[in-house]
């Protein structure tokens, strides 16, 4: 019979109610744990689609933190509120009417030159993004450092939520790159020709009998396969 490990409680306040829960949840989990039914702000739950953005305070502690719900383990004394949305505005645009100018991504998002270069969005950020970094490549017109720099970005919010100049730094990243991947990027040829391939039927045959078959035989094709070289 296995044993059942029994893990140290801790107190966390939600809506201004004390609760006590195990140690080794994450907020998200603790929230169920208590019975909250979770419909919004909630989304992969692995830490990659920043649906679940918390901020939260330690007990003793001054500071105002930041982190994904799905991710962050519960403290002792952590008061917790979650941000269902981030009301950060969002510029259109028609990506296949712009250039990849250097004064591109400050036409749209003019606040950057409000950076303060202070670091609160890159400290605020789940991902360990140097925020700052990109924000600050966008306003040189560096739009390929921007992209690079914004990889990872998940979109959760949090880097404007704590921006004192109240730049919108995930959508500034966003724009970089979409400019990248649409005009600064060189194509992938093979992709290129295997795209052209798809559109002229070449696999309609292969697909067809891959959509028939039954699991063990779609196993089978996967196990044999052939991987090209790079």
């Amino acid at each position: 019979m296995a044993t059942e490990i029994k893990h140290e409680m801790v107190k966390i306040i939600v809506a201004n109610t004390e609760f006590e829960v195990p140690s080794n949840l994450t907020i998200m989990k603790a929230l169920e744990y208590l019975g909250w039914r979770l419909e919004r702000g909630v989304g992969c739950r692995g830490g990659f689609c920043g649906a679940c953005s918390t901020i939260y305070r330690l007990q003793g502690d001054h500071k105002l933190y930041t982190g994904l719900a799905c991710a962050t383990k519960v403290e002792n004394g952590m008061l917790i509120a979650q941000v269902p949305i981030n009301p950060a505005n969002k510029k259109q645009y028609n990506i296949e009417a712009l250039k990849a100018e250097p004064s591109t991504i400050l036409e749209f998002y003019p606040e950057i030159a409000r950076c303060i270069s202070c670091n609160t969005c890159t400290k605020a950020c789940p991902m360990d993004i140097e925020v700052m970094d990109y924000v600050q490549a966008a306003l040189r017109g560096d739009i390929a450092d921007a992209a690079e720099l914004s990889f990872d970005c998940i979109m959760c919010g949090l880097c404007a939520t704590r921006c004192p100049a109240e730049i919108s730094q995930f959508n500034v990243g966003i724009l970089a790159r979409r400019l990248n991947g649409r005009y600064i990027v060189l194509k992938y040829q093979q992709m290129d020709k295997r795209v052209k391939e798809v559109e002229k039927g070449t696999y309609d045959a292969e697909i067809d009998k891959m959509m028939k078959a039954d699991k063990n035989a779609i196993a089978k094709l996967y196990n044999a396969r052939v991987r090209e070289e790079d």
